[in-house]
């Protein structure tokens, strides 16, 4: 599938909640004061969505993402995915979602630099233990759908900026996640490489039926999104 085609997709309607964040709230102490980073917030995101969240930095956009994903817990408030409670996970629980169900995509690449690209994307199936067979097939799909299938076999230093979220982007979704959360996607890259790595996760998210939640404070990257919502000094306004 061409990035060319994915750039005017017909948008889906998204069918029942796969997240639901209830009063949501996260403080932090600080000196002799409290961060209120996220305050009450009241969230439902539709399967097949792809929800923007902007803000300027320090409203909560990094905070409501890791609490969504499980990589932080709320002060008060509750967080479901996909009918399980998150936000009441033991740590072993929360391993296991965060392998299968939830993947992540931050600002910085993350990949590892001794590794081609299929290698990359192929770790976290090589974690679960997925059949080899079945390793190689989607690893090969996903770099298709993210256009890098002739780039497979190159390592992250010889690939630009762009091309090497594209593949964390297909890491992400090697073990066919449910929810995909993305911190500033393309908070290091050019607007034009930006724009494109939002087409690519708008087409990964029509390609493999799943749901995306974007977290950025570049207006250039909002038109590709299904939804917009906003915080402002850890408050959510549906805009």
């Amino acid at each position: 599938m061409s990035l060319s085609a994915a750039s005017a997709p017909a948008r889906r309607p998204a069918g029942d909640a796969i997240v639901v964040a209830t009063a949501l709230t996260r403080d932090y102490p600080s000196g002799d004061g409290v961060v209120h980073a996220l305050r009450s917030v009241d969230l439902s995101v539709g399967r097949g969505q792809l929800l923007a969240v902007r803000g300027r930095s320090g409203s909560g956009k990094t905070t409501l993402l890791n609490l969504l994903g499980g990589l932080d817990r709320p002060t008060s408030g509750s967080v479901m995915v996909d009918g399980q409670e998150v936000s009441a996970m033991g740590e072993d629980e929360l391993v296991e979602v965060r392998r299968r169900t939830i993947a992540f995509v931050f600002q910085s690449f993350g990949l590892v630099p001794i590794l081609t690209a299929a290698e990359n994307v192929e770790v976290p199936m090589r974690l679960v233990r997925a059949e080899p067979g079945e390793r190689d097939r989607r690893v090969a799909d996903l770099l298709e759908i993210v256009g890098l299938h002739e780039r497979a076999r190159h390592r992250p230093h010889e690939l630009s900026g762009g091309e090497q979220q594209r593949v964390a982007i297909a890491r992400a979704l090697a073990n066919r996640p449910r929810l995909l959360l993305a911190d500033e996607p393309t908070g290091q890259l050019d607007s034009e490489t930006g724009h494109r790595i939002m087409l690519v996760l708008r087409q990964v998210v029509r390609a493999e039926g799943i749901t995306a939640i974007v977290a950025t404070h570049d207006p250039l990257m909002i038109d590709v999104a299904d939804r917009v919502v906003e915080l402002q000094d850890g408050v959510l306004i549906d805009a």
